[in-house]
């Protein structure tokens, strides 16, 4: 049984990191929920983790990637919160 008090993620290619006791470095999740929405996670083992919503309204992050540092801390999202 998986432990639910645990934030671990898989990316699309198969890779997993903890982000349990991970610090957020930059973040934009405001409901509702868009391609708007991101964050930038370091855990504490220095793996970098870009969290992103691909449009899905009702989840904050939807698909994760793991990046390398210098992306993570200059990291620039290409979207922004439009207004219904």
């Amino acid at each position: 049984m998986a432990d639910k008090k645990k934030f671990i993620i898989t990316t699309p290619d198969g890779r997993r990191a903890d982000l349990t006791n991970a610090r957020t470095l930059k973040s934009n999740n405001l409901y509702p929920f868009g391609k708007h929405n991101y964050s930038i996670y370091e855990t504490p083992e220095g793996v970098f983790v870009r969290g992103f919503n691909d449009g899905e309204r009702e989840i904050m992050l939807t698909r994760f990637d793991i990046i390398d540092e210098a992306t993570a801390r200059n990291y620039q999202h290409t979207y922004v919160r439009e207004e219904e």
